[in-house]
């Protein structure tokens, strides 16, 4: 079967990967001139996800293609936590090394939290991430077995109230990793917390870029073709059925398409209506040159109020104070906030407000810099939302499922559709997604903790 993949970020490598195992001739169009989405970056700093975590997912891909997968480094402390006033929190994997940080009212609320955030993990995962999209028999099962541990009536701020004002806000923060305003986030998604505080934060040499441009190798070795710079503009349709992708640089005919673009994105190829729903949000970042090395590691600096920068993202305003994460190796570090998905009026002047928090909160020799604002990651997520639809009521919480009404021979795949966003999440969905027969990535594992 002659298959073409949209997009050559980890989704459609992943996709690629099982088509390809399946015995089928692929070829990917890629926008771009290199593989990796945001991973790609620019002069060597991602302009995407800097966090590794779920490393036996990446390492599993290799391993189907009979390929020598990256060497994962451990990080600990996982993340440096900075408050308003000064406060300095690093947790660790290691709980007792954590407790250390706290003190003995914290330790028993960390404690009893990531227990918690534990079980909705454990609870979900066969269902929510490392399982096919769920119908109506799966929810019903996972609700009878599952559901009173996801707070189904509960926000995560209403979980999260008596955690005291410090823990509350690191543990809310966790849910900007489905795109989520925290403060409206459903309570299920504290599970996120038990990914990165319980099964770890890794580092991988030369970043994802480097992840995927080993993929990229390994795959034109087993004969799929990539074409770059290939922009698509439409999908033809007849009887059901797509018979021509049409790009900027010609057409190309398949008998089974998978498209790893923004869902909305596809959509619009396919000359349908896009759905008039929230959105998640976007970020606002920096790559940046430095002129002395800093310690390879992660940094989140809060605002004053955490909650006037969400007030300010619902307003459709770039944050006044924001959050702050920071990451650095060497003399390369990528900065980020959160946003919404609409266009920056003057990036280069918000660009250097960011500059200017930093100089006070967490000073960095900056040499030179490059800006990534919501309307230049538009170009590969629709509105600049990262994530798609926003994940906020239970059934924001429900990512898209694979097909697309009345296509029969398309399937869509990537972090904006089943299980969600992430690298990790990315590559589950790219390949168990790739054709209508469900494919487990990695086994579906034994309670963690």
């Amino acid at each position: 079967m002659k298959c073409v993949v949209i997009g050559a970020g980890f989704s459609g490598l992943a996709a690629a990967t099982r088509l390809l195992l399946e015995g089928h001739q692929v070829t990917i169009l890629e926008q771009k001139t290199q593989v990796g989405g945001k991973a790609e970056g620019w002069h060597g700093i991602p302009t995407g996800p800097t966090v590794v975590t779920m490393p036996e997912v990446i390492r599993e891909l290799f391993n189907r293609l009979h390929a020598v997968p990256p060497t994962f480094k451990e990080i600990n402390p996982t993340t440096t936590y900075q408050y308003a006033d000064g406060r300095i929190f690093r947790p660790y994997r290691n709980m007792e090394r954590t407790f250390q940080e706290l003190n003995y009212s914290e330790a028993d609320t960390y404690q009893d939290l990531l227990f918690l955030a534990r079980d909705m993990y454990n609870g979900a995962k066969d269902t929510f991430l490392f399982g096919p999209p769920p119908g109506m028999p799966a929810l019903m099962q996972y609700g009878l077995k599952h559901g009173l541990k996801a707070r189904p009536n509960m926000t995560l701020e209403q979980l999260l109230e008596p955690a005291g004002k410090y823990l509350k806000t690191f543990f809310l923060r966790f849910a900007t990793y489905m795109g989520a305003n925290p403060y409206r986030a459903p309570a299920v998604l504290h599970n996120i917390a038990w990914v990165e505080l319980g099964l770890g934060v890794w580092h991988v040499q030369g970043g994802f870029a480097a992840v995927a441009q080993s993929l990229e190798k390994t795959l034109k070795l087993r004969g799929v073709e990539f074409v770059y710079g290939t922009k698509v503009q439409g999908m033809e349709v007849q009887g059901g059925r797509v018979t021509r992708i049409q790009t900027d640089k010609g057409d190309f005919q398949a008998d089974w398409v998978v498209s790893s673009m923004d869902r909305n994105f596809t959509l619009r190829a396919l000359g349908k209506e896009l759905p008039q729903e929230e959105l998640t949000i976007s970020g606002f970042t920096l790559q940046a040159h430095l002129f002395e090395d800093r310690p390879l590691g992660h940094q989140v600096i809060f605002p004053q109020n955490y909650r006037q920068e969400w007030a300010d993202i619902e307003a459709d305003r770039m944050p006044r104070d924001p959050t702050i994460y920071v990451h650095t190796e060497g003399k390369k570090a990528f900065i980020m906030v959160n946003s919404p998905p609409l266009e920056t009026p003057n990036k280069e002047g918000y660009a250097e407000q960011i500059l200017k928090l930093l100089e006070q909160r967490y000073p960095l020799s900056i040499r030179e810099y490059n800006v990534m604002a919501p309307q230049d990651y538009a170009k590969a997520a629709y509105s600049g939302a990262l994530y798609g639809r926003a994940p906020h009521g239970l059934k924001g919480a429900l990512r898209y499922g694979w097909s697309i009404e009345g296509v029969k021979n398309l399937r869509q795949v990537g972090g904006t559709v089943h299980p969600g966003g992430g690298v990790p999440l990315s590559i589950l969905s790219g390949y168990s997604g790739a054709l209508p027969e469900y494919r487990s990535l990695v086994k579906k594992s034994r309670d963690e903790g």
